[in-house]
């Protein structure tokens, strides 16, 4: 128990929540479309979703480990520490990678073809803040993976409603990354790393990300003028709203060292509301 422990922290197991309920989210639009259920293909998407978070995780803690060792808020991490040798999380990291494409394989033949593309942005967003301050928007990009996914699982296509939820992920994760990277603001700065608030100041790192979580809640708003429109939906949209104010509440630049210990809570908050919601309304 003590070593799953150790890699469930190694990937930060608990902030699938982000991901997992815009996945489940899409899954259920596009069996509500289609009508065609499958506990099987259920399965495969949350595998997926398990494998790739792993994957990019691990990988990522690897690329960064001599970072991480030099940061004080990360040099507790586990392969800094000492806690997960190198030679095993290069294992982990090799394992969820091969499971991902396998499993996608199955599902149908789109979701097999476009498994390795997806594993280049999940890989790739690791070297991202070594030379560009938009890694931000690629941390989005990797995890809105997650609803394109779902819904090429259950249609083998993909959709103009899949692509509008990747957009509010994409933006949603971004603003929230800028607010979370303002902890590591000096930090990133003296090492030469790329972020929003080591090449901008705090007000303007506040205002960029602001403005990414004003274009996620117009993706909402859009997703429920086409395609899901009801109470319980708005409903969702609300909470949604609501946290993502209450995370600019907390960002101020006085209240900077609340953020992290209230990252992970607000905005699974977010997307579970969100999507739970959504998801009820198409039950309706």
């Amino acid at each position: 128990m003590k070593t799953i422990a150790k890699y469930a922290s190694l990937v930060k197991f608990p902030h699938t929540i982000f991901a997992m309920p815009f996945a489940l989210m899409s899954y259920a639009f596009a069996v509500k479309l289609t009508g065609s259920f499958s506990w099987l293909t259920l399965g495969g998407v949350l595998l997926c979703l398990v494998f790739a978070r792993n994957a990019a995780m691990s990988f990522n803690r690897i690329i960064d480990r001599h970072i991480d060792a030099r940061n004080p808020r990360t040099a507790s991490r586990e392969i800094p520490a000492g806690a997960i040798p190198l030679r095993n999380a290069v294992w982990f990291c090799a394992v969820n990678c091969a499971l991902l494409i396998v499993v996608a394989a199955l599902i149908n033949p789109l979701a097999g073809w476009l498994s390795p593309v997806a594993l280049l942005v999940l890989l790739g967003y690791s070297f991202t803040k070594r030379f560009t301050w938009a890694s931000h928007l690629v941390l989005g990009l990797a995890l809105a993976i997650a609803p394109v996914g779902a819904w090429i699982a259950v249609t083998d296509t993909i959709s103009l409603f899949s692509l509008i939820l990747a957009g509010v992920v994409i933006t949603w994760i971004g603003a929230s990354d800028v607010l979370y990277s303002l902890q590591d603001r000096d930090f990133d700065h003296e090492q030469g790393l790329h972020s929003v608030p080591a090449r901008f100041s705090v007000g303007w790192s506040l205002a960029i990300s602001a403005l990414l979580h004003a274009v996620s809640i117009a993706g909402v708003v859009l997703i429920g003028a086409l395609f899901i429109n009801g109470w319980l939906y708005w409903l969702g949209v609300g909470i949604f709203v609501a946290t993502l104010i209450v995370q600019h509440i907390l960002s101020t630049p006085s209240r900077l060292s609340r953020i992290g210990p209230t990252f992970t809570l607000i905005n699974g908050l977010a997307s579970i509301c969100y999507s739970l919601f959504a998801v009820l309304e198409m039950l309706r």
